[in-house]
């Protein structure tokens, strides 16, 4: 079977790895009529509407080596930014000072991100794309940023980000519905900015065994 990377003149989504599977587990069909009918390098206006309303996504960055992580990211309804049809910000808060997610993307700007509606409609988006870092400071002197995400960035409090990340959407797609658990979403209080262990669940593990 003539694999579909020997044709220059057929450029596809996905990796050459992603493509050579296909072949040898014998998907190839499905997966050229998922790239033609659900895989998009934009966000339309139905898939930025869906992120606009996501209270959290999970994040995969790679450093240098491939070395990779995956990280959860949550705010408010609306905390990722649809900037456009081809750009999305995200906020960074105060976290734990590892920076993993952050330091991965100096090294290696592509990150894959994914948003579930486990709420309502049990339905998942994939987005893939290039991230850069943006500090607050920066978006003061930018005319392309939104006046409600400056004041934002200017917020004073364990809310307010400490720098943004910018993405470039190079692919956009849907994660199916079949295996997304329905939840009920409940209330919970939240301790902004502490380092507290016991607000945190910091030692929820056990790894830490110094009694704070």
């Amino acid at each position: 079977m003539r694999s579909i990377n020997e044709d220059p003149l057929l450029q596809l989504p996905g990796s050459n790895g992603e493509h050579l599977a296909q072949e040898k587990f014998g998907t190839t069909r499905r997966a050229l009529a998922f790239y033609d009918k659900q895989m998009l390098d934009h966000l339309n206006p139905l898939m930025r509407e869906f992120v606009e309303q996501q209270e959290l996504m999970f994040i995969a960055t790679a450093d240098a080596h491939g070395e990779c992580d995956c990280s959860l990211r949550a705010g408010t309804a609306g905390f990722v930014k649809v900037l456009d049809d081809r750009r999305l910000a995200y906020p960074e808060y105060r976290g734990n000072g590892v920076m993993a997610s952050v330091g991965n993307i100096l090294e290696n700007p592509h990150i894959g991100m994914i948003f579930i509606d486990f709420f309502r409609h049990t339905i998942g988006l994939h987005v893939n794309g290039k991230a850069s870092i943006v500090e607050n400071s920066e978006l003061l002197t930018r005319s392309d940023i939104p006046m409600k995400m400056v004041e934002e960035s200017q917020t004073i409090g364990g809310r307010s980000p400490e720098r943004w990340i910018f993405i470039e959407v190079e692919e956009a797609y849907i994660h199916c519905s079949k295996h997304i658990p329905l939840l009920q979403k409940m209330d919970k209080k939240i301790h902004w900015g502490t380092d507290d262990v016991k607000h945190k669940g910091g030692n929820a593990f056990q790894v830490n065994r110094v009694q704070q």
